[in-house]
């Protein structure tokens, strides 16, 4: 299997509204990043480059450095106390280094049909594409209203963090398939057994 193209399939959710938080929920319920594999399936999945594009440079430090930015995502949009404080710096200063490398370029160029397709100028390389997920935290970091509407789900052990989009800003999980089932399914279980009793 040629990297990049995915035809394994890896259980990898793009429900979170935004690229950064997509890759925050990498973590849950399981490390899902656990080899370049995987992340190559990512990177293909989420759009950050067009579809069939060869990732073959990628290697574990690529793996390393997703890793490493996931982490400083998720300590900024969980924000920190004031014992924290150096270190939310520290991340955020990481976020703004990361975000300034230049971002892989997207043309339009003919495919075999004649359609216009999305292609990269250049191979893409790690730093680039972690520019253009650092891009997208700082984006959402510094927008007050898309800011406001980060939301934890609130489904039992689950850390995903998401953008509530919906009309009158109501989600509670971060998937209504996922952690939304279990809990309509907990709440069945409960009235059934209180109907026993």
């Amino acid at each position: 299997m040629a990297l990049g193209t995915a035809t394994v399939s890896y259980e990898l959710r793009f429900d979170a509204g935004r690229i950064s938080l997509d890759l925050l929920a990498t973590t849950h319920p399981v490390e899902r990043l656990d080899a370049v594999e995987p992340l190559c399936a990512w990177i293909s999945r989420s759009g950050l480059v067009p579809p069939g594009t060869e990732l073959g440079r990628a290697d574990d430090s690529w793996l390393a450095g997703f890793r490493e930015l996931r982490g400083h995502i998720g300590q900024l949009v969980r924000g920190a106390g004031p014992a924290d404080s150096r270190s939310y710096d520290r991340a955020l200063g990481r976020l703004n280094e990361v975000a300034r490398a230049a971002p892989p370029a997207v043309c339009a160029v003919r495919g075999a049909d004649g359609t216009l397709v999305r292609e990269l100028e250049r191979a893409p390389e790690c730093a680039g594409l972690l520019a253009v997920v650092a891009r997208d935290a700082v984006e959402l970091l510094t927008d007050p209203v898309a800011r406001a509407a980060v939301r934890e789900c609130e489904g039992d052990n689950c850390p995903v963090v998401y953008l509530d989009t919906s009309r009158g800003r109501r989600r509670r999980w971060c998937s209504s398939e996922v952690c939304g089932n279990r809990e309509r399914v907990a709440r069945h279980r409960r009235r059934a057994a209180l109907a026993q009793a």
